[in-house]
């Protein structure tokens, strides 16, 4: 007797797969492409088993498809994640998330002098070191890190 368990989740017919997020950043993801407030199907799963990271966390989106700007953002905090489009239950497209050249109404200026924080302004950053994640706001100059960032509501 198999003395093995598994917990089976139904196959989406329609929607997204983001597959390989760090589990540190799984609840970050959602909230950057704003699934907290999504009405339709939402799976996560996290502390998975992984080859790749030891540990992973995954999101299924049933009938929601992203746009690469979308999509591109997650690459802040999961650098590595897999994007994976499912059409009438088949693999369409799969690819990694990628960080942009800029970032839009994503990420909170680090500078609380900075215009974005005191009046309603959309925030824009230029990526200078995408290795070591390094943002310049378009209004103020100052430098965001991975350390400093705060994403915004």
């Amino acid at each position: 007797m198999d003395n093995k368990k598994e917990i089976l989740v139904s196959a989406i017919d329609n929607g997204t797969v983001i597959d390989h997020v760090p589990t540190d950043s799984l609840y970050q993801v959602i909230r950057i492409l704003g699934l907290e407030r999504y009405n339709d199907e939402v799976l996560m799963g996290n502390y998975l088993a992984s080859g790749k990271l030891g540990r992973k966390g995954i999101v299924k989106i049933r009938n929601k498809h992203f746009s690469v700007d979308e999509v591109n953002k997650i690459a802040l905090v999961a650098p590595f994640a897999s994007i994976i489009d499912i059409e009438d239950y088949k693999v369409v497209r799969k690819y990694q998330a990628e960080i942009p050249d800029h970032i839009d109404n994503c990420v909170r200026c680090a500078n609380p002098k900075c215009i974005t924080n005191a009046e309603v302004v959309p925030t824009r950053f230029d990526v200078v070191d995408k290795e070591n994640l390094k943002l310049r706001c378009h209004y103020c100059e100052k430098f965001t890190t991975k350390e400093t960032m705060k994403f915004t509501e």
